[in-house]
């Protein structure tokens, strides 16, 4: 019988966030913000660096006239980064609903559990687990509770701000589909597809983070196999979900993963099945998280030094 030793703490303060509650192998550490939120601000190697961005100040605050008529007075929203749960379709202001509040949480047995307020304008409740194997490997369960008394469709919506500087490995379908089509790539207005932050090839496309470049790019895939990777600096961040491809029904034409990319940051967004939840149910989305070494040097613009780099993680 193997024991897993998993240490829960709260800290007073991370940064400019406020507490965070502490989640701990000894080899892999999160942590969640508690006085608002709630955000896994930090995801990484003990003592070692951050995977998920945690520059406060870059964000700034959202608010207009629309914001406060919806959600009220006052109200704003922050992106803080980190991990947070939204639900998709987006809509504005209805998705960006305000999580600058106290969260409440409790200890479980491999981690921690994480409530913020209900979300009362848009009658749903969400919370989001923390369950910590042993090793470089975690889950991240997320939960969408529709509180109102109408169902609702939606997706769940995992959105990890991740830190500037690296590069995002992400595989395309493989499946023969004969005379028809065997992937989804959607494409956001803003998005130049001549950018050379984008490497195309045939299995792979990879999403390069540049600081020194403002303009944004969008891009949405159905990724049957699940699965992206991370490299930044020596380590690889891969996160992986189910899907339910071709199947199953998802937004943004069929997208169960997602990529933002700008000057400050990069998005990696997973998106579970769209569907219709009726009152008082629950729909759940489960990530598994991992780090590990990069296994090799990589020619990020090579579809075979790509494809090689993978086949060793």
């Amino acid at each position: 019988m193997v024991i897993i030793m998993i240490n829960v703490k709260e800290e007073s303060s991370y940064k400019d966030y406020g507490r965070v509650v502490s989640i701990s192998n000894g080899k892999i550490e999160a942590k969640v913000t508690v006085d608002l939120g709630p955000r896994i601000i930090f995801f990484g190697r003990v003592g070692g660096q951050n995977i998920m961005n945690d520059n406060r100040p870059f964000f700034g605050t959202l608010t207009d006239e629309v914001f406060e008529n919806h959600f009220g007075k006052g109200t704003f929203w922050e992106n803080l980064g980190g991990h947070r749960i939204w639900t998709s379709p987006e809509s504005y202001p209805e998705t960006y609903n305000p999580d600058n509040y106290e969260v409440k949480y409790q200890v479980t047995e491999n981690g921690a559990l994480f409530t913020p307020n209900p979300e009362i304008a848009n009658g749903q409740q969400k919370t989001l687990e923390i369950k910590m194997s042993q090793g470089n490997e975690m889950q991240v369960i997320m939960h969408v509770t529709n509180i109102s008394d109408k169902p609702q469709e939606f997706s769940i919506w995992g959105l990890s701000v991740s830190a500037v500087g690296g590069t995002a490995i992400i595989p395309m379908n493989q499946n023969d589909t004969g005379l028809l089509s065997n992937r989804v790539i959607s494409v956001w207005p803003y998005t130049d597809l001549s950018d050379d932050r984008i490497f195309y090839g045939k299995r792979y496309i990879t999403l390069r983070q540049d600081t020194t470049r403002k303009n944004p790019i969008k891009l949405g895939f159905d990724i049957n196999c699940g699965k992206i990777h991370y490299v930044l600096g020596n380590e690889v961040f891969t996160k992986s979900y189910e899907t339910l491809h071709p199947t199953a029904k998802y937004p943004d034409g069929g997208c169960s993963f997602e990529t933002y990319n700008n000057d400050g940051f990069i998005e990696l967004e997973s998106l579970g099945e769209l569907k219709t939840v009726n009152p008082n149910e629950t729909s759940e989305l489960t990530e598994t998280w991992t780090i590990s070494d990069k296994p090799c040097d990589v020619d990020f613009r090579n579809d075979n030094s790509v494809d090689a780099f993978c086949k060793k993680l």
